[in-house]
C-alpha cells in the first residue's frame, strides 16, 4: 500500500457490552491493521448516548441504538434500528473501505459504497443455512442485500462458504479469523488437577454445556480429582456446583488467557459452529482440545495430535473424548503440536489475507 488504509469496521454492538466471537474478530483484526500503520476506527451502536474514545489504539464511535423492543417483538431481525446513524458515520470521514461483520451494517456499507464508489466487504460470522435466514423477518433480505451490494462476503470457514453455494447461490471467500497468539500463549506450568474448561455461554442451548456437565461427571468416576471452569454470565448470581465444576468470571480476555493456559483440556460441544475461535485460542495457549464432530470444528481439530471429536450428543461420547484429551495432555509433544496448529489462524495471516482483499478490491 502506498499510503495508510483508513478502514471503518462496522459492529452492531462491541466490549463491553458483548463479548461474543464477533466482537473478538473486530478487536483482532483492528489489531492487526494498527501494527501495520494502518488506521482503524470502529463504528457501533449501544442504548446511550453518542460518544467516541480511543481503546488500545482503536478509535471508537458508538452511536445510539434506537429502541428495537417493537421490531423484535414484531419477529424482526436484531439490530435494524442504528443503520442510518452507521451511515452517516460513513460520510462524516474519509475511509477507503468500509468492512462489515452483521448484514444489517452491511447495508449503510453498500450505501456508502453507491454514493463513493469504493469497496464493501461483508465478513459474515455465522452459517447462513436455511432455517437460520428465515428464523427472523428481514434476516434473508439483509443478507441478499449484503450479497448483492458488497464487493465481497468473507466466511470464516469452508463449512459457512458451503451454506452460501447451497442455499444463496453465491461463492462467498473464505477467511478464517485471527487469533492473537502473544496474548494466548502457554503458561510456565498448568493447573496440579486435571481441568477442564469451556468459555460457551452457558446460557445458550445449541453451546450444550448442560451435556459437557453430564459427561464431566462420568470423567470423575474415573478421574475423581478432575475439575470443569465453566464461564459465569455476567451479571448473573452464583450458580449450583455439581462436585468439581467451578463457575468463574472468563469475560476478559486476559482471564480467558489464564483459564486456558491452566487447564490441560479445552472443550467446546456445541452445534452449528462457524468456525470455533475458542478452541484455536486454547490450542495457542497449548491445550489440546475437544469439539462435537459438527459444523466447522473439524475443520480446526483435523488431526489427532491436538485433540478429539466426538461423533454423538451423549454424555458417554464426550466422556471418552474428554478422557482421551486428558491423556493427550500429559504427553510432552501436544502442547507444542496445539501450539503450532494456532499459529496457522494467528492475527496476522488474517490481517495480511484481508489487507490483499482490500487491496484487489481497489482500496487504496
Amino acid at each position: 500500500m502506498s499510503r495508510p488504509l483508513d478502514v471503518a469496521l462496522l459492529s452492531p454492538c462491541f466490549w463491553p457490552e458483548v463479548r461474543r466471537g464477533s466482537e473478538r474478530f473486530v478487536r483482532e483484526l483492528a489489531d492487526g491493521l494498527l501494527a501495520r500503520g494502518h488506521r482503524p476506527r470502529l463504528v457501533t451502536s449501544h442504548p446511550g448516548a453518542p460518544g467516541s474514545s480511543v481503546e488500545d489504539g482503536l478509535p471508537i464511535l458508538r452511536l445510539p441504538r434506537p429502541p428495537q423492543g417493537r421490531f423484535l417483538r414484531r419477529g424482526y431481525e436484531d439490530y435494524m434500528t442504528h443503520v442510518p446513524l452507521s451511515y452517516l458515520a460513513l460520510h462524516a470521514r474519509w475511509f477507503d473501505v468500509a468492512h462489515a461483520v452483521y448484514p444489517t451494517d452491511a447495508a449503510a456499507a453498500v450505501w456508502w459504497k453507491r454514493r463513493t464508489g469504493r469497496p464493501a466487504v461483508l465478513s459474515y460470522m455465522g452459517t447462513p443455512d436455511w432455517p437460520w435466514l428465515v428464523k427472523r423477518r428481514r434476516r434473508l433480505e439483509s443478507l441478499q442485500t449484503a450479497i448483492a451490494g458488497c464487493d465481497a462476503v468473507v466466511a470464516l470457514s469452508e463449512h459457512s462458504a458451503a451454506a452460501f453455494r447451497e442455499w444463496l447461490g453465491y461463492d462467498a471467500r473464505v477467511i478464517a479469523p485471527g487469533v492473537d497468539v502473544h496474548a494466548f500463549r502457554p503458561l510456565d506450568r498448568r493447573s496440579e488437577r486435571p481441568t477442564i474448561v469451556c468459555s460457551a455461554d452457558a446460557g445458550e442451548p445449541r453451546k450444550n454445556v448442560g451435556l459437557l456437565i453430564e459427561a464431566f461427571v462420568l470423567v470423575r468416576r474415573e478421574r475423581p480429582d478432575a475439575r470443569l471452569v465453566l464461564s459465569r454470565p455476567r451479571g448473573a448470581a452464583p450458580m449450583p456446583q455439581p462436585g468439581g465444576v467451578e463457575w468463574l468470571d472468563l469475560d476478559s480476555r486476559a482471564a480467558l488467557a489464564r483459564a486456558y493456559g491452566e487447564a490441560w483440556v479445552a472443550a467446546l460441544p456445541s452445534v452449528g459452529e462457524a468456525f470455533g475461535l475458542v478452541l484455536v485460542e486454547a490450542m495457542a495457549c497449548g491445550t489440546p482440545v475437544v469439539g462435537y464432530r459438527h459444523s466447522a470444528i473439524p475443520e480446526v481439530v483435523d488431526r489427532p495430535a491436538i485433540g478429539r471429536l466426538f461423533d454423538r450428543l451423549d454424555a458417554d461420547a464426550l466422556a471418552q473424548a474428554l478422557l482421551e484429551a486428558l491423556d493427550l495432555a500429559e504427553d510432552p509433544g501436544t502442547a507444542a503440536a496445539c501450539r503450532a496448529r494456532a499459529e496457522e489462524f494467528s492475527t496476522d495471516r488474517c490481517t495480511e489475507r484481508y489487507l490483499a482483499l482490500y487491496a484487489e478490491l481497489g482500496a487504496r
